[in-house]
């Protein structure tokens, strides 16, 4: 068995569903600090994080990632329990396999080759693990930033080990994220005897047209990397539960997934423009999950792309798709952050697994960018 599937297998094995470790980061330290790593143990509100260095020297290359797993689900619905890493039909199964302990196992062992290969490497080498990241992510990677960043240490290049493939490993590397708006609106009305609707005032009705715009309006082109923004209401909730009654008010939840085409003010802007036009009385507030990041073609996009074709012959894809990670907060203090690491076609499933064929070629691939940045 491989270093690196074995690693993979015992953290697999500690169920460190969100936000608990389990000790998977006292084990990265076990592996870590003989290699020359100082390591720092951050908590937070019941979360663990981990800030591991070795070197002073820039460039700081940084790996990043999450020990924190999702819940499993009904355990009666698993072919082989979740905690017991489990290797069938070429697949090794359990919680965390694809998102994303391999990619953790995947990057310290890399980060061991590396550094027994070559000692004196230019820069340093740096590992940012949480155990938030799959929950609200506020006691996690967003606390360490803050402290490097008071710190003033400097984050050069940052590689995310999301699991971003598509089909096979290695065909997509995620160069940025949309960001993530929600709004809560009140639309208020009057409540009244359906029966005598001239005594009442439908806040449904009444929205109806403000909603119809705002569905059809486009809110910007997209770019080179991303699509264009997109609202979409997510839920509607309106009545008194009788059908014989116009409802006082209706609360509308929607969503933007917005690019770095737009900004959070003008998109807010153009909202309340439209509400207003169509004289509604209401209520409107707005949280922020996450801002849109974008790390253009460049060094690391580069020497990832090359470590990829060098592994395994595919030409990857820079994509902006899919939901938030931890690396909106990360490239608050990093210029370049990518996300790499194998298919995520089970994550979040009954069944998480990897294909074991793909576990030392995405290893060998963290080690590649290591030589094509540090040496």
């Amino acid at each position: 068995m491989s270093k690196t599937l074995a690693l993979t297998e015992e953290l697999i094995a500690l169920s460190s569903v969100t936000p608990e470790d389990k000790g998977c980061q006292s084990r990265l330290i076990e592996l870590l600090e003989p290699l020359g790593f100082v390591c720092e143990t951050i908590e937070s509100d019941g979360v663990t994080n981990l800030w591991a260095r070795k070197g002073t020297a820039q460039p700081l290359l940084v790996f990043a990632g999450h020990t924190d797993v999702v819940p499993t689900g009904p355990l009666e619905q698993w072919t082989s329990p979740p905690f017991v890493p489990t290797q069938r039909d070429g697949k090794l199964y359990g919680r965390g396999a694809a998102d994303m302990k391999t990619s953790i196992a995947a990057m310290v062992v890399a980060a061991e080759e590396f550094v027994q290969a070559h000692p004196d490497h230019k820069g340093s080498i740096g590992f940012l693990i949480t155990s938030d990241e799959e929950g609200p992510a506020t006691d996690g990677t967003v606390i360490v930033c803050d402290a490097l960043k008071a710190r003033g240490e400097q984050l050069d290049y940052c590689v995310v080990g999301e699991p971003t493939s598509s089909d096979v490993l290695g065909d997509t590397i995620k160069n940025g994220r949309r960001g993530s708006m929600s709004g809560k609106l009140t639309v208020k009305g009057i409540q009244g005897h359906i029966a005598y609707p001239q005594l009442a005032r439908n806040p449904i009705h009444q929205c109806a047209p403000a909603l119809a715009e705002l569905v059809a309006e486009k809110w910007d082109d997209g770019n080179e990397y991303y699509l264009p923004t997109s609202w979409q209401v997510s839920n509607i909730h309106g009545g008194a539960g009788a059908s014989n009654v116009i409802p006082g008010n209706v609360v509308i939840d929607f969503n933007f997934r917005f690019c770095t085409a737009s900004t959070v003010e003008g998109l807010q802007k153009r909202v309340h423009a439209i509400l207003d036009k169509h004289g509604l009385e209401y209520d409107l507030q707005w949280s922020i999950s996450g801002h849109p990041f974008l790390t253009p073609k460049g060094a690391l996009s580069d020497a990832m792309s090359d470590a990829i074709k060098s592994e395994t012959g595919v030409t990857t894809e820079l994509s902006t798709t899919g939901g938030t990670s931890d690396g909106r907060f990360i490239a608050r203090i990093c210029p370049q952050v990518v996300e790499f690491g194998p298919p995520n076609g089970s994550i979040h499933k009954i069944d998480e697994h990897i294909e074991v064929r793909f576990i030392d070629p995405l290893k060998n691939i963290y080690r590649r960018t290591m030589e094509n940045l540090l040496l």
